[in-house]
């Protein structure tokens, strides 16, 4: 699999999509006229949900490079990855909300997600592409010495 870094302006609107999205949501609970425990839920589930899609990416990117991932961490994180998805769906399904404050809701947790995803990969991505740039100069001083 052959990986090539993210580009500058791929990674900077990545995680300028990751802070609109997280700031959006948290100000939409901030502003929200709901009970506190409500807001507490709210807050749980999308930190949740960001853990655990990040876990998801990386059990996957680990299984696509060879490395070791065991089964049940695997699974782990896929029905971790879902079931925060779903307890977000059930929380405004039974939420007395305006249906357009359900749709914000859902689409700033859909981008804050999404944008933790990317990245997630962003970052290893440009893990993996680093050890290419950086051996370039070690051979360099190598071939010099022996020169």
């Amino acid at each position: 699999m052959k990986i090539q870094a993210p580009t500058k302006s791929y990674t900077l609107a990545s995680i300028v999509a990751l802070i609109i999205g997280g700031a959006a949501y948290g100000l939409g609970l901030l502003n929200a006229e709901m009970a506190l425990n409500e807001k507490g839920y709210y807050l749980a589930i999308i930190l949740y949900g960001l853990f655990s899609m990040v876990s998801l990416q990386k059990t996957i990117r680990d299984k696509a490079e060879g490395i070791s991932t065991s089964k049940i961490y695997y699974s782990l994180s896929w029905a971790s990855a879902g079931i925060s998805v779903g307890l977000l769906i059930i929380g405004l399904i039974n939420a007395d909300l305006l249906l357009s404050e359900k749709g914000f809701y859902a689409m700033a947790y859909v981008l804050s997600l999404f944008a933790a995803v990317t990245v997630q990969k962003n970052v290893r991505d440009k893990q993996a592409f680093a050890p290419a740039i950086n051996d370039t100069p070690d051979i360099l001083q190598e071939k010099q010495v022996s020169q």
